[in-house]
Parts: C-alpha cells; structure tokens; sequence
C-alpha cells in the first residue's frame, strides 16, 4: 500500500524539490549487537533483580577495609550490568519509530558500551586494581550525566508516536533505575576514595547522622534567596518539632525533595499573597514540622517532616495529576523575569499529560525546557520544570519512604 501511495505522488506535477524538502529526517537505529553480547544480555536482563536499601549500602562501609572495598567492587560488577541490561531492554522495546530517534538510538548505543564494558570486566582481586577502576567508573557515571535530559529530547520529537502514559510509565523506570545505578557506583566510588580516611558519620554517599534541620535551613536559605530576587519578597521559615533527630539517609536526595518542595510553597504563597492581599503585608511563614525518628518494634524505622503553606492550595481538577508528568501551574514564557526562559523557579507545582506534544501554553513545549534548563542535584543534571514533584516522589519512595501532598484550596498545602 505504501508502494502504491508513493507512486500515486510521483505522478503528479509536483516538483521533485518539494517532495525532497518534505522528506523526514533520517533516522537511525543504534548499532546491532554481535550474538554474544545479545546472549549475555539477555542472561543479565533475566536476572532477579535484588533490592538496594540503605542497609546494603552501609554493610560494605562499616568499617571500611580492603576487604569491604573488594566485596564493594564484586557486588558492582554484579549489580551494574544487571541494571544496565534492564534499561537496554526497555529502551529497545520502544515503539519501532522512536527507537529511530538520533537522541533515543544514542542513548540506547551508550548503554549497550556501558554494558559490555561492565558484564566483561575481569574479576578485581586487589586495591590497586580497584582503584583504576574507580577511577573508570566515575568516568563512566559522568557520561551518563544527562542520559535523562537527552531521552526527553527525543520523546519532545516522537511525541505525535508515544502515548503521554507511555513516556509517563517509561520515564518512571528510567529514573528509578538511574536512581539505583548511580548509588551503587558512588558508592563504590565513594568506598574506595575513603579507604583509610573514613569519616566517622558519613559510609560512602550515606550520612548515618543526616541532620533533617540542618538540610532545611541550607534548601530554605537557597529557595529564599530566589524567591527574593525573583518576585522581591519572600516568606520566613519556621521549623519545630524534634529540631535536633538525626537519622541516616543519603542528603542529595533530601536535598532535592527539600528544594523543589520549597520552591512550589515560597512561590505560591508569594503569589497567592501579592493577587489576594494588600501590599505590604507580612506573608504567612512556611512551617516545617519534624517528627522523631520511629522506634516501633517490628516495622522499619522512619523519620517525618510536614511542609505547610498558605499559598492558596492546589485546585481540585489538577490534584488528580499532581504527580505525573508535564502539566505546571507555572506559566510557560510569560512576560517578566520569572517564567522567561524557565527561570531559578522552573519546577512548580507538576501534573497531568500538558504539553507533550509540539505545542503548550504560550507556544513552548515541556521537553524543550527539560532539555535547555538543568538542575545540578549531584544525582546528574536533570531539569525543574515538569518533574519536581514526580522526581522527588519517586526518590522518597525508593528507600520505602512517600511523599502525600494534601491542599485545601483557597488556603494552602501540606506535604
């Protein structure tokens, strides 16, 4: 039928010159692979995948030793592949047209050469082999810095081909995985730098006294430094509770769940405030609550922080899809200094399915500012705008924690 079209069109008068500038792009599948590494592939690929806790991550620390280092490196060699072979097999099993992408197939071909760089790796027997791996893995984690961004570009090209569930249901894996890929190799990483000059609190990227208070007033000194510059007023904020409970935690990840929670409820109250009340006016502060760490015999322990606002709250059409990606209450390319080009507040209030195609509110298109706008977490760079709170759900999860938003609108939010 194709065959038949084509030749239909060919038969018209239409100047070759324009058939040709209407020609798609070329695209391209990654490389296929030799039959060995499709076999060993699939061998990682059925594996069981074995759960990452923070306990796993502190047993090769406590002490660090050489032969935690080694142990370390052999549960990597392990792990890594396994992980790495997951994240081939999804992104393969994408729809045919959006495998063709330059930016999905380049993505796909860097983790098959991360793949068999790992799954053939020899077996390391000695500190000084660990240490020149280190030093290769941390190469390795860097050029996989923005695999994230560069898959949301090229989904911001396939869009009219995936579904915005798919990209949903796909990015939520690949986050997860990246998530646990990057904290078996910084840890490693981490283990090996530190070998015979451990800190006496800190196993690896693990802070076994994480000091919640201490995290919320450096995110909330940042978030209140922008929200000045950006609308000229910002609210205090009030922390009580348990100020000093420590707990043991990873805190770039609290870093991030802080931060971008933050920035939703110092920019809604200043909004919120600045259309509904006199000028002036003192903005209500945001009051963060800390619990004591649980200790209930038989279930695991944990530790809780309430984030409250008076904002305004979330309507109730949109708190169906707070989670998801692409939707934002922040305005996309309005006039001022905030929302032009993104902005140090790009990631608001997410949701919903917004955006996703070529056109969104005022013209611009999610991917568009995932990919030009980056947030440096530590984690790699991933962008604001559109993933803030999915993002951040997704990390509170990962260690068996959540993350519940309750708004009352008209008034403010709780988290």
């Amino acid at each position: 039928m194709s065959l038949q079209v084509m030749g239909s069109r060919l038969r018209t008068s239409t100047p070759l010159s324009t058939l040709s500038s209407r020609r798609r792009p070329e695209c391209f599948r990654a490389p296929p692979q030799a039959p060995e590494m499709v076999e060993l592939l699939s061998k990682y690929a059925s594996l069981t995948l074995r759960p990452l806790d923070l306990s796993t991550l502190l047993s090769y620390g406590r002490p660090v030793t050489p032969e935690s280092v080694l142990a370390s490196v052999h549960c990597a060699l392990l792990e890594l592949p396994h992980r790495l072979a997951t994240r081939v097999r999804s992104i393969e099993a994408l729809p045919f047209i959006v495998g063709t992408n330059p930016y999905v197939a380049n993505t796909l071909n860097a983790y098959r050469e991360s793949f068999r760089w790992l799954a053939t790796h020899p077996p390391i027997t000695s500190v000084s082999e660990n240490a020149k791996f280190a030093e290769q893995l941390a190469d390795l984690v860097q050029g996989h810095a923005n695999d994230i961004p560069t898959l949301a570009k090229g989904f911001q090209e396939c869009s009219r081909y995936i579904s915005p569930l798919q990209i949903t249901n796909f990015l939520d894996g690949a986050i997860r995985n990246r998530i646990s890929v990057r904290l078996i190799a910084e840890q490693h990483i981490a283990l090996s730098q530190a070998l015979g000059n451990a800190d006496a609190f800190d196993v690896g990227v693990v802070d076994t006294r994480c000091s919640p208070a201490s995290m919320i007033k450096m995110c909330g000194s940042f978030v209140s430094e922008l929200c000045e510059a950006t609308f000229g007023a910002s609210p205090t904020l009030v922390i009580n509770g348990h100020t000093d409970a420590t707990f043991a935690y990873i805190p770039v990840h609290l870093e991030y769940m802080l931060t971008e929670i933050l920035k939703n409820a110092f920019r809604a109250t200043v909004e919120h405030h600045g259309n509904h009340h006199p000028p002036f006016r003192p903005l209500p502060p945001i009051t963060i609550t800390i619990s004591p760490p649980s200790r209930i015999r038989g279930t695991s322990p944990y530790l809780g922080l309430r984030i409250r606002d008076e904002g305004g709250g979330v309507s109730h059409i949109n708190m169906a899809r707070i989670f998801s990606y692409a939707f934002t209450t922040a305005g996309r390319n309005a006039e001022g200094g905030f929302d032009d080009g993104g902005g140090p507040y790009a990631a608001q209030h997410v949701g919903g399915i917004a955006a996703f195609g070529n056109e969104g509110s005022g013209g611009a298109n999610l991917f568009s500012e995932i990919t030009g706008k980056g947030l440096q977490t530590g984690l790699g760079t991933i962008a604001g705008l559109g993933y803030g709170l999915p993002m951040s759900q997704l990390y509170a999860r990962y260690f068996g924690g959540s993350l519940d938003l309750m708004s009352l609108e008209g008034w403010g939010e709780g988290t």
